[in-house]
C-alpha cells in the first residue's frame, strides 16, 4: 500500500441514549460509521480512524491527528451528523479549506428505525460490557 492510498476519517456523532426515541439516527453511531465505510469502499479509499464526538472545535488536536493535506479527507453520513459532532460545521469546513482537507457527506437517506431496531441499538449502547455483540 503506497502513501497515496486515501485515508478517510469517518466523523459519527456522540448522542446521549437518552435521545434514542427522538432520533436514533444519531443516536446509533454504529450506523453511522457503517455509512462512512460504504461510501469510502465505494471510493476507492479505506478508512483510517473512526471519530465518535459531540461539538468538538474545528481546531481540536484529535481531528488533525495524523491527517495528510491533499491526501485525507474526512466523511460523515450527513450534514445533521456534522451539526451534533462538531461545535461549527463553517469553522471546521474553514479550517479543512485552509489545510486543504476535504470533507464529504455520504448524503443517503437514514436508515428508518422500527421499535425492534430502537431496541438492538439501546441494548447495545446500554450493556457494552456485558459481552453483548450488537446483533
Amino acid at each position: 500500500m503506497g502513501s497515496s492510498v486515501v485515508r478517510v476519517t469517518a466523523i459519527a456523532s456522540l448522542t446521549p441514549l437518552e435521545e434514542l426515541d427522538a432520533d436514533p439516527f444519531l443516536v446509533d453511531s454504529r450506523s453511522q460509521h457503517a455509512m462512512c465505510a460504504r461510501w469510502a469502499a465505494e471510493h476507492g479509499y479505506i478508512v483510517a480512524r473512526e471519530l465518535l464526538v459531540r461539538g468538538l472545535r474545528a481546531d481540536h488536536s484529535v481531528l488533525w491527528e495524523g491527517v495528510r493535506p491533499g491526501l485525507d479527507l474526512f466523511v460523515a453520513p450527513s450534514r445533521r451528523v456534522l451539526e451534533s459532532a462538531l461545535s461549527s460545521v463553517e469553522e471546521f469546513t474553514a479550517e479543512c479549506a485552509r489545510r486543504g482537507v476535504r470533507v464529504e457527506t455520504v448524503g443517503r437517506a437514514e436508515p428508518l428505525y422500527d421499535a425492534q431496531m430502537k431496541a438492538r441499538v439501546h441494548r447495545r449502547l446500554s450493556m457494552p460490557t456485558a459481552g453483548y455483540d450488537g446483533r
